[in-house]
């Protein structure tokens, strides 16, 4: 989830198992947008406030590259795009809607797989940002940004929302557990070079109040429980439905991490 959710909706609660799995299951989850969201679950936001931020660095610079944008919403939002603007985005659909998003604002959507190497020349940014990268290819990065330039970065943290890949899927060894660890990426990026200006690390509380916002999280975010489907998992969505009747919202913790990073000038 990307937005803080407030209050519940009430009348989720006193659908049924069938009402609330057929809903979820028709619903679009093209794009990066969780409004449908509303109501039904919450998120704790970070503190630092990522969209404000990377808006206030978009204003300051004058080439910018957006990596994995989605649907675009994050950048859209920005108040001024740099006059040189291109965002990345390799799923069809998000590539369609962000277009559609962003040509308006002057901003290039480019087709590309989340593999190395990025489809454009050294030095050509001043600015990279990228909100919950899949990968961060610390090197592709350090290559596109110019001396001085910087990338500005939230990302999923480790064993994000643990509680609910693990009551489908079970315990998580503990490397896998380990995984997106803040420090990682510090590494990383001085390996490439870069220095890490900024790192910071929250846990957020996560509430879902119905299985209907279970199956929709899980169909969008598909890297949560892979594979994921409804008749796949139907015994355990009734059990958690049942669960959450009975003992109110299922409880997880959303980790996130910031980085900013600079390029020697």
């Amino acid at each position: 989830m990307a937005r803080r959710r407030t209050g519940c909706d009430d009348h989720a609660v006193t659908r049924s198992f069938e009402e609330l799995v057929a809903e979820a299951e028709s619903v679009s989850v093209d794009g990066w947008d969780f409004s449908w969201l509303d109501g039904r679950a919450t998120e704790r936001r970070p503190s630092w406030g990522y969209a404000r931020a990377m808006g206030e660095r978009m204003a300051l610079a004058s080439a910018a590259l957006d990596i994995q944008t989605g649907g675009g919403e994050v950048l859209a939002s920005a108040p001024t795009l740099p006059p040189l603007t291109v965002a990345t985005e390799s799923w069809p659909p998000n590539i369609q809607r962000a277009t559609a998003l962003l040509h308006p604002r002057g901003a290039v959507v480019v087709a590309d797989e989340d593999e190395p190497p990025l489809p454009f020349g050294d030095t050509a940014f001043d600015l990279v940002v990228s909100r919950h990268p899949v990968t961060t290819w610390w090197d592709e990065i350090a290559r596109v940004l110019r001396p001085g330039g910087t990338y500005f970065s939230q990302q999923v943290g480790p064993h994000s929302v643990f509680e609910l890949v693990e009551f489908f899927l079970g315990p998580q060894p503990p490397e896998v557990r380990a995984k997106r660890d803040p420090e990682l990426a510090r590494a990383g990026a001085e390996a490439a070079g870069l220095s890490v200006a900024e790192l910071k690390y929250e846990s957020l509380r996560t509430e879902f109040f119905d299985i209907g916002a279970v199956i929709y999280f899980l169909r969008k975010v598909i890297w949560m429980v892979p594979g994921f489907t409804v008749d796949g998992y139907r015994e355990k969505l009734r059990e958690l439905h049942d669960r959450i009747a009975a003992e109110g919202p299922f409880v997880a913790h959303t980790t996130r991490f910031l980085v900013e990073a600079r390029k020697p000038g």
